[in-house]
């Protein structure tokens, strides 16, 4: 039987869990958002976008800021810069200072998520790490399942700032918990040269991982992002059902990342390589049977399945490519992800005012999700090789 983890890894799992919600709180309520802020539903969606370039630029930059800062401490300034960052949004009304405290908010998870992994691994020691992360990892995951949808509810019966002031709550409330069981340490006393970890840099398999991890992201949450407007519009779903196919794709991503974790284990080429292709047909998919209400439904917890599932064994991979440098590793993938996310929503949110409307953000996503093959496709044929 394999012993319990430490209550600290599941605080730290609420951390992810909290700024999973965060993230893509805002798809299930981009038409009060817009509404409210008298801004078009495509520029609402830029609060996604601008999310995933602070995460973009938080991941390494603060896994490498943070290298000889006590775990505890960094975890509480982060949580904290979190919970003041969604208090701004709440109160704000000028669209501009709403991207502005996403942007400083995403900062912030970024330096938490390089931070909590280590952590996490640390706690629950060498032979019990791979568990921890992968609990660590679930939060985000279960966020889709719980947070998302228990936000748009929320904001609908309370207006779209009510979920905003929750999660400034939550965080708050999480940085007792960190305090309380994040163990105190001083700063890292050996000699830590960002030199040697950027050595990772020189892998080329570690920039194929990374590439996979930019579209196989960017091309699912190019949809994802403004999946609500598709429901709407194309679907014929009513908003009051929306949140409710948003816990499907967060059932099916949570999931996939449990099925892909264990199966990627003893088979991680043929996990990355299948899922980036159901990604793909599914979001064509989508794209041409919108208009079908139960078809559709069933469509988006699948592509939360297979579009979400490979990402903890491209993780894997990306720490077992970069060798010595495993916590660069880990902010890198985050980094990739979000500079998926942050391209494709962008794109995806252009699309809306053309004539491919709602549908435009499905099939920018195929074409995204696409590209994926290409490396993880070399990936495999490399390591057949050596």
């Amino acid at each position: 039987m394999p012993s319990r983890l430490p209550l600290v890894v599941y605080v730290l799992a609420l951390g992810t869990f909290l700024m999973g919600t965060t993230e893509f709180v805002v798809a299930g309520l981009l038409p009060e958002i817009a509404g409210d802020l008298q801004v078009s539903v495509a520029q609402t969606g830029l609060m996604i976008t601008v999310f995933a370039i602070g995460m973009i630029v938080g991941a390494p930059l603060m896994a490498m800021l943070t290298l000889r800062l006590p775990k505890r401490l960094t975890l509480m300034l982060a949580l904290g810069i979190f919970a003041a960052g969604h208090v701004i949004v709440a109160l704000s009304t000028n669209f501009t200072l709403v991207l502005a405290a996403r942007f400083l908010t995403a900062i912030a998870t970024g330096a938490f998520w390089a931070v909590a992994n280590v952590a996490a691994a640390h706690a629950a020691g060498l032979a019990a790490s791979s568990r921890a992360l992968g609990l660590v990892g679930a939060g985000a995951m279960l966020a889709n399942v719980v947070g998302v949808p228990l936000g748009a509810f929320a904001g609908q019966l309370v207006g779209w700032r009510g979920p905003f002031w929750a999660l400034a709550a939550l965080s708050a409330a999480a940085i007792a918990l960190i305090a309380r069981t994040v163990p105190h340490e001083g700063g890292d006393q050996q000699a830590v040269s960002i030199r040697s970890e950027l050595t990772a840099l020189r892998s080329g398999r570690l920039w194929l991982v990374l590439a996979a991890c930019a579209t196989t992201t960017g091309g699912v949450l190019a949809a994802y992002s403004y999946i609500s407007p598709l429901l709407t519009d194309r679907s014929g779903i009513a908003s009051g059902i929306v949140p409710l196919v948003l816990v499907g794709f967060g059932l099916g991503a949570l999931a996939g990342s449990l099925v892909g974790g264990r199966l990627g284990d003893r088979r991680p080429h043929t996990v990355t390589i299948a899922a980036a292709a159901g990604a793909t047909l599914l979001l064509l998919a989508i794209s041409l049977l919108a208009g079908y209400t139960a078809p559709t439904i069933v469509l988006v917890a699948l592509l939360g399945f297979f579009g979400l599932g490979a990402n903890p064994v491209l993780m894997s991979l990306a720490v077992r490519f970069a060798r010595q440098a495993p916590v660069l590793a880990s902010a890198l993938t985050v980094s990739a992800f979000n500079l998926g996310t942050a391209i494709g929503s962008w794109i995806a949110g252009l699309t809306l005012d053309t004539s491919l409307g709602t549908t435009g953000p499905a099939m920018v996503g195929t074409a995204v999700a696409a590209l994926t093959l290409i490396p993880t496709t070399a990936i495999a044929l490399r390591q057949r090789r050596r």
